[in-house]
């Protein structure tokens, strides 16, 4: 594995060295995706008969952002390293340290979600069908970041493409941050936008989203080293991946009720 496999490339995860102030490729990563974000979410709202305006987009991405942050954070320390929080509790305010959880930022967002709903008597169903395209493009951004950062390595393997990593050793690995860029961003976001042109019942798009992210990220897991810290848990599987059950069975759930709420009302589209 260490003969054929690729060095991985002279990167510097510091986009700007300013002297006092670093700009690194990972924030400008959470940027791009907040750029994206609102510029796709200005574009759904400024559709006729969108019920949308710019202030209540803004209003909505300030609400997401806040989410994220403290969600991803808390979820970390929850999911991840709970006992380093307990040894040290100012750990969870080091934010510069590392150490973001999706799921954690996922359950942050929805509780945005429902705080953004009840301001502006948005249905929570329809909020999260306007909310699950702007996501995708932004967890491609965020991968990016962590390959940049050389972080969040594949599992060893010796496949054509198998990269070697700084810090992980000599032999080569699957680069995991890429596959999540394909599978988790890009082709969930095509699938999200096909099925919206469907016009389906109220709650399907934000279902297939939940869906389509915990199955890409199930799958990933498979090829993503699992966190030292934790191993593989039961039934040989990591964390992420039972993180993402309740996930795909939220989706399939919202799913399944949207379904039948539009046959109930004899509505087929949003």
């Amino acid at each position: 594995m260490t003969s054929s496999a690729i060095p991985f490339p002279n990167l510097d995860p510091v986009l700007l060295d300013l002297g006092l102030v670093k700009i690194h490729w990972y924030g400008m990563m959470y940027l791009l995706a907040f750029g994206l974000a609102y510029w796709l979410a200005n574009r759904a709202a400024a559709k006729p008969g969108s019920g949308w305006n710019s202030d209540q987009v803004s209003d909505l991405l300030f609400y997401g952002f806040v989410g994220v942050l403290l969600g991803g954070r808390v979820g970390y320390i929850l999911f991840y390293n709970f006992a380093t929080v307990l040894n040290d509790p100012l750990y969870l305010f080091r934010i510069w340290e590392g150490g973001m959880s999706f799921h954690g930022g996922l359950i942050g967002v929805l509780t945005a979600m429902a705080l953004f709903a009840r301001k502006y008597q948005k249905a929570y169903l329809a909020l999260g069908d306007f909310v699950a395209p702007l996501v995708p493009l932004g967890l491609s951004a965020g991968r990016i970041g962590n390959f940049i950062n050389g972080e969040l390595w594949g599992r060893t393997t010796d496949v054509p493409w198998a990269m070697v990593f700084p810090g992980a050793g000599a032999l080569g690995r699957h680069p995991s941050q890429l596959y999540q860029v394909a599978l988790e961003g890009l082709l969930l976001f095509i699938v999200i936008l096909i099925v919206r042109r469907l016009r389906p019942p109220v709650g399907v798009v934000g279902g297939v989203f939940l869906l389509g992210y915990g199955l890409a990220r199930f799958t990933v897991e498979f090829f993503r080293e699992p966190d030292a810290h934790l191993g593989l848990l039961s039934l040989g599987m990591t964390m992420g991946q039972w993180l993402c059950l309740p996930m795909m069975l939220a989706g399939i759930g919202i799913m399944v009720f949207s379904f039948k709420q539009g046959r109930a009302s004899g509505v087929s589209s949003q």
